[in-house]
């Protein structure tokens, strides 16, 4: 069996907890073998965050030390520790190039692009573009998250419905923006990258997986590729709900899921990481 879980953050974010020991005992528990941590990317600027939203660049150091520290640590568990961030997408060219910079300075495993719409730089955004209906926001919303999957900076695109939660639109059904959602999974199978199903929306919000289920038939049916995390923000949170979760990836089609070493696709067969096949053979 081989069971990943590629979203971690680390206590350097300001609104994430536990010790690298604490993150890898409850893999241990949830049968996981290869843990990836991408805590977000380092950005000194005000609208992207500060105290409590991300590490200054000044704890980037401290970051690949913590990660190093869980590596050494896992090596005795028999548990893999990969080193990824979690980047933004964001439709300014300087701050995207700043970004694809930083990205392509430091030799990460794995890099997620997340278009975080809740945060202070994505709101004036759709102030300066003139969006005044949700409608807008969420076209523009998509738009901007196709680029992003063209963009070639990102391995995977996390949880790439979150505009259904945090109150920038009203809640919304997939189906109601069929086209450009369906836009934007082509351009991803188109440029090769991933999409995340990301366990934490099950938790929160509308409190449905991202992407929501029938998002997850249509990337199916574009011939999208997945990787998969639980975007655990304490240790209790790896490996939430990948029972259920990996079951409803296979029933939508899904033969393999990924994971990235060294920036290259690992595939893995999903029956590998299912709790039925964890039962028939006894573990």
């Amino acid at each position: 069996m081989m069971r990943f879980d590629c979203h971690m953050h680390t206590p350097l974010c300001g609104h994430a907890m536990g010790t690298p020991m604490e993150f890898l005992r409850q893999a241990g528990r949830k049968k996981i073998k290869l843990l990836t941590f991408t805590c977000h990317i380092p950005l000194d600027h005000e609208d992207f965050g500060g105290p409590g939203i991300r590490m200054p660049e000044r704890d980037f150091d401290c970051y690949l030390s913590w990660v190093d520290q869980a590596r050494e640590m896992g090596q005795g568990l028999g548990i893999d520790v990969l080193c990824g961030i979690e980047a933004e997408v964001f439709p300014d060219r300087d701050i995207q190039n700043r970004i694809a910079d930083f990205v392509a300075r430091n030799n990460f495993d794995f890099v997620l692009g997340s278009l975080h719409h809740q945060l202070a730089a994505y709101r004036k955004h759709i102030q300066k573009t003139g969006r005044r209906t949700d409608r807008d926001i969420i076209l523009g919303y998509f738009e901007e998250l196709t680029e992003g999957a063209r963009s070639g900076i990102f391995h995977s695109i996390a949880h790439p419905d979150v505009i259904r939660i945090y109150g920038t639109v009203k809640p919304f059904e997939p189906s109601e923006f069929e086209a450009p959602i369906r836009e934007f999974l082509a351009a991803c199978a188109e440029a090769g990258t991933c999409i995340e199903v990301n366990t934490s929306g099950l938790t929160k919000g509308i409190f449905k997986l991202h992407p929501d289920p029938l998002m997850l038939q249509w990337a199916h049916e574009a011939g999208v590729m997945l990787t998969m995390g639980s975007d655990a923000h304490r240790p209790q949170s790896v490996g939430q709900y990948f029972d259920q979760t990996i079951r409803l990836i296979e029933e939508s089609g899904f033969r393999q899921m990924n994971y990235f070493l060294r920036g290259r696709r690992m595939a893995v067969p999903v029956s590998a990481m299912s709790p039925a096949r964890q039962l028939a053979c006894g573990i």
